[in-house]
């Protein structure tokens, strides 16, 4: 029987990296649950893993054998509304039930919670996996993460009072986008006032573009600061559908994504709790909120890639023309090469940065019980400057990654890729929306642009050509070598002319190299631990590389500020 996790050994590779020791030592504090009598708590680190897997199990088996399945029928129905009420799909509902069943909800939280206390990068895992099922469906259950914010910044008594209904398999939405303000949140102008009479806020305007609008559980940016204008204004509260006052008043009709309503929603003096401090709604509590969300579509673009991949990978072996196997024509096999090798380069990317992100804020969660040793807070400080330097890499890169697969499978089935029947269609429908939502991939570059300037990335690159590989991949990284020493030549060649238009113009390509060196780094390394997997892709994406640093390279080096007026659309 399929399993969209065991059927892929790429994916547990990646629990047997290196830095999982420190991390699982870490999310289990001396694994202080069994010692307090949970017993489905693990006992130590070989437990832990074996834990992990038999939930990534799981989460394979229902994805295979449920999720796809109904895949078709979620695209083609779509959800409705009713009587101001969103009303899912009907096998929507069905996924709903068996994820549920499966125990596959409040994952990340605590188990004094209900949760199952799993890391970030097992959660991107699961993630993958069903999103390579339906990448529609993995979006209304992969916003259990926002839990993960109420968690961090709300009080003990909303921990108690909302977790465990996350993981009894209860759905969440985060209410930001406006009419008026959809990359420019500082616009947010729903109204929250407090209540003196009932001693609660209430909650009055308009969201649009919620992603699973008509959750149980919503985390909503509002305006709590009368008379002002911007970020500083503005407070995160919950909002809790039980107690009434917001209306589904229309969902939207996309290209993709069918089974995940996108909805429009209005407040009408909505009760709601404030969540962590006033004030800090943009400033602190929505950048945590996103950039986990940004690591989730991230893991949703890396499941697509995976399943147009193999979509392709299927028909080129099945699809015979002039006497053979398309699969054999070097222009097919061109592109399933590229595909791959961006999968596996892509997942190495997204995995390396969950792990910087569960290392830093499981130090920040031990942080809350006890004071950390200046090693620790520095070991913090560290994994989360790479976390926030590596997540627009790795939302960025796939979501663009995904796009190009889906529509690569769509070319190798040529005629039959336009054709509804085949899935080919549908995954490339899904992928455009990836390089869009929770920041497309400009406001990605716009993130991650500092650190090309400050030589964060260039040292990250650097340390990584220290590392060890294997005597296979010393030809490869002898070739990356004078790629960086091209790329260090670019970032100083920008930086050098003084001219912010130039700058911002020449971004996307300095994000493309600066991402391209680091995955090229670290598919070698995962090549030189396990060839028998990587050893091709390691040799296709360094030639990639090669082919996009050099004529990027070039691009910037000849590039001046008189040149702009030849791209100004007036």
């Amino acid at each position: 029987m399929a399993n969209y996790y065991t059927d892929h050994p790429e994916i547990a590779f990646h629990l047997e990296h290196p830095l999982m020791k420190r991390l699982v030592e870490l999310r289990e504090k001396n694994y202080e649950d069994a010692a307090n009598g949970i017993d489905y708590a693990p006992v130590d680190y070989e437990d832990t893993i074996e834990n992990y897997r038999r939930i990534l199990d799981i989460t394979g088996d229902v994805a295979a054998n449920v999720i796809e399945p109904n895949s078709e029928s979620v695209d083609l129905e779509g959800p409705h509304l009713e009587n101001n009420r969103m009303i899912y799909a009907s096998k929507t509902v069905e996924n709903l039930e068996q994820t549920r069943k499966a125990g596959l909800y409040g994952v990340s939280m605590p188990r004094r919670f209900g949760g199952l206390n799993v890391p970030n990068v097992v959660f991107s895992m699961m993630s993958e996996v069903i999103s390579a099922a339906d990448a529609g469906f993995q979006n209304i259950w992969s916003l259990q993460s926002c839990i993960d914010t109420l968690y961090e910044f709300g009080s003990e008594e909303q921990r108690a009072k909302y977790i465990p209904r996350i993981c009894k398999g209860e759905t969440m939405s985060m209410d930001l986008t406006e009419p008026d303000a959809g990359s420019d949140l500082q616009r947010v102008m729903l109204k929250a006032t407090f209540d003196e009479k009932e001693n609660c806020w209430r909650l009055n305007g308009v969201k649009r573009f919620i992603t699973n609008g008509d959750s149980d559980i919503h985390l909503v940016l509002a305006r709590s600061e009368e008379g002002t204008k911007d970020g500083r204004g503005l407070s995160m509260f919950i909002y809790d559908k039980r107690n009434g006052g917001v209306d589904v008043r229309h969902i939207e009709h996309k290209l993709g994504i069918h089974g995940s309503p996108t909805c429009e929603l209005t407040y009408k003096n909505a009760k709601a709790e404030l969540c962590g401090d006033r004030k800090l709604g943009l400033i602190k509590y929505v950048m945590a909120l996103m950039n986990g969300a940004r690591l989730g579509i991230a893991a949703q673009s890396v499941g697509v890639e995976q399943e147009a991949y193999n979509e392709g990978l299927a028909y080129a072996r099945e699809r015979a023309q002039f006497g053979e196997k398309i699969i054999h024509f070097p222009a097919v096999y061109d592109m399933l090469s590229r595909m791959k090798t961006k999968l596996d380069a892509g997942r190495s990317l997204l995995y390396m940065t969950a792990r910087y992100v569960d290392l830093y804020k499981s130090l920040e969660d031990i942080q809350r019980d006890r004071k950390l040793t200046p090693e620790e807070r520095n070991e913090m400080k560290q994994y989360s400057k790479l976390a926030d330097a590596f997540t627009p890499l790795a939302k960025g890169m796939n979501s663009e990654y995904a796009s190009q697969n889906a529509y690569d499978a769509i070319s190798i089935h040529g005629g039959s890729g336009f054709i509804m029947e085949y899935k080919s269609q549908r995954l490339y429908r899904d992928a455009r929306i990836f390089s869009i939502y929770e920041g497309t991939t400009q406001l990605q570059v716009v993130a991650a642009i500092r650190y090309v300037t400050n030589g964060t990335y260039l040292q990250v690159i650097r340390d990584m050509m220290q590392s060890k590989v294997s005597d296979a991949m010393k030809p490869l990284k002898a070739r990356i070598a004078p790629l960086v020493d091209l790329y260090e030549q670019a970032v100083n060649y920008v930086k050098e002319q003084g001219n912010q238009d130039v700058h911002d113009f020449l971004a996307r390509r300095l994000y493309d190299m600066t991402a391209e060196l680091i995955m090229s780094l670290l598919i070698m390394d995962d090549a030189s631990r396990a060839p028998e997997l990587f050893e091709k892709s390691a040799n296709v994406y360094v030639r990639m590389t090669e082919e996009d640093v050099c004529a990027k390279s070039y691009y910037v080096m000849h590039f001046s500020e008189a040149d702009l007026p030849a791209f100004r659309a007036e």
